[in-house]
């Protein structure tokens, strides 16, 4: 009879749970949807800057070189925020959000792929898993920044261990990864592509190629290598940090299963990241990121008009640059507390739990440290 009562019991908040949920989606639903229209003039206009700026940017770059390297690296930093921006009229494409056509969506988001060495479909494939499972600890791994629970981390070997806290330092996350991400592990499909994911990867290999001889061509090759590393090494670095930030931050959600809800997953677990207008402008207003997960059919240039359109959207907490500083010491999810941790904040839980004489699942092989 008691368990009867509580299965009863349990379905009961389960279907109490779901009410609630549907309440959410019946709230914000038709807000959004405002503001999910394309507009081929501003699409036009964003698109046409972008192109230009960036064309501007690399024959500055090559004249700045007989002058100043000081002048050269300032350059560098600009030609990078404008790939980011390039990446986000991609990324749009991909959302099928930045025009009206699906056809022209697709051309632009691929062509915009290639000069930010980045293939078009085999991309979209793997970041609408990321928009779908955004938040879920059973679904993590693709398309999202490696993330290991406190006990998922203890449980490892000292090698794994050592592997995780490598990949989480900021060195290799905003300096080696965005290197071998975008000229390396872009160049190849995964094995659970299809066919038009993996020939996406083939043809824009074929039109980096294309664009390599070509600039090559004009600026010679040794001047192409260099300021195309130095460019790519720089929006790579500004990307990730963004896409770090968007859902690594103090308060970001994470659930298991039932408990999981895309809304609560798109406003808690992706942050609202309050950016200066310049930074905001070469950012494409990904920072209001928040908004981008719960619809991700909004273009870029109206995030901004959704955020401002209700109270329910500017109740999110922003992280400032100033406290995004702070993603960079969260490493580990703390199922237990429902919060991300650093590694020196497990060592201290491991200590307290030590002196208290309290239980813990920690393995001897946990013990010790990488």
């Amino acid at each position: 009879m008691s368990a009867l009562i509580a299965a009863t019991a349990f379905a009961a908040t389960v279907a109490a749970g779901q009410d609630l949920r549907k309440a959410r989606v019946a709230e914000w639903k038709p807000i959004v949807a405002k503001f999910q229209k394309p507009s081929a003039l501003r699409a036009a206009w964003q698109l046409s800057n972008s192109v230009a700026l960036y064309v501007l940017l690399w024959f500055l770059m090559y004249w700045s070189l007989k002058i100043s390297h000081l002048l050269t690296l300032s350059l560098t930093i600009l030609s990078g925020a404008v790939v980011v921006r390039v990446f986000i009229i991609m990324h749009d494409c991909g959302h099928g959000s930045f025009l009206k056509s699906k056809l022209a969506n697709d051309i632009v988001g691929f062509v915009a792929g290639i000069v930010v060495f980045t293939p078009y479909y085999h991309w979209r494939w793997e970041h609408s898993l990321h928009h779908a499972s955004s938040g879920d600890l059973d679904r993590r791994g693709t398309g999202d920044v490696w993330t290991m629970t406190v006990q998922e981390y203890l449980d490892s070997s000292r090698w794994m261990r050592c592997v995780y806290r490598l990949a989480r330092n900021p060195f290799v996350l905003l300096v080696i990864a965005p290197v071998f991400v975008f000229v390396f592990r872009q160049r190849f499909s995964s094995r659970k592509a299809n066919s038009r994911e993996r020939w996406s990867v083939w043809w824009t290999n074929l039109g980096i190629l294309g664009m390599a001889l070509t600039l090559s061509w004009v600026f010679g090759w040794k001047m192409y290598l260099f300021i195309q590393l130095l460019i790519t090494t720089v929006a790579g670095a500004i990307g990730i940090w963004m896409f770090y930030v968007q859902h690594q931050f103090d308060g970001a959600y994470w659930e298991r299963g039932e408990a999981w809800d895309y809304t609560v997953a798109a406003l808690q677990g992706s942050s609202f990241y309050r950016l200066p207008k310049i930074l905001q402008w070469f950012s494409g207003s990904i920072g209001f990121h928040h908004i981008h997960h719960l619809s991700p059919r909004i273009p870029n240039y109206n995030l901004e008009r959704c955020h401002r359109a209700h109270p329910i959207f500017q109740d999110v907490k922003p992280v400032t640059i100033r406290s995004s500083l702070n993603s960079a010491k969260l490493h580990l999810w703390d199922e237990e507390r429902r919060k991300l941790i650093s590694f020196r904040h497990l060592k201290r839980l491991q200590k307290r739990g030590a002196d208290t004489g309290a239980s813990t699942r920690n393995p001897p092989h946990a013990r010790r440290q990488c």
